[in-house]
């Protein structure tokens, strides 16, 4: 950078005065003052700027490989995935053919025991309710829905 001492300055600041003259001097000091601070403000936005997209560079860099790394990962499931399945075909089809050939107990399949939360069994008689005019096929928008949604199959 410059060197600019203070026996420098004082020589500029004489001839400034000097030269322009005491009266209009302080403005002119004020308007440099607001030029020099405009120059760093500009400097200053210049910097962060680069600075942003360096940093907007590096997370390009780092997603590209983390999408590399994830394609990796997910190329590796898929070859093994398959290969568990070529096993498991033939582990079923060896046991399928052991199991007709040696008779065994099946035992049952697991089935859910379903709570029917859905059916309101009240205390109050069918034949009273009648008779007193409460409804009773009444049914909110959600039980609605449940009943005529359509049953999962479980093939």
């Amino acid at each position: 950078m410059l060197d600019i001492g203070v026996t420098k300055l004082a020589i500029i600041g004489g001839i400034a005065l000097v030269v322009i003259g005491p009266e209009k001097l302080p403005g002119l000091a004020r308007t440099v003052g607001t030029l020099l601070g405009r120059a760093q403000r500009y400097v200053a936005d210049v910097k962060s700027e680069v600075s942003r997209s360096m940093e907007l560079d590096e997370l390009k860099k780092m997603k590209d490989s983390m999408e590399s790394a994830a394609r990796d990962v997910e190329n590796t499931i898929q070859t093994n995935a398959s290969d568990f399945e070529k096993s498991w075909s033939e582990a079923t089809d060896t046991a399928a053919q052991g199991s007709s050939q040696v008779a065994s107990v099946v035992a049952p399949q697991y089935r859910h025991p379903r709570k029917k939360w859905r059916v309101k069994q009240g205390a109050t008689p069918r034949w009273y309710k009648v008779r007193s005019g409460v409804r009773t096929h009444v049914q909110s928008g959600a039980a609605r829905v449940a009943r005529f949604r359509p049953q999962k199959w479980n093939g």
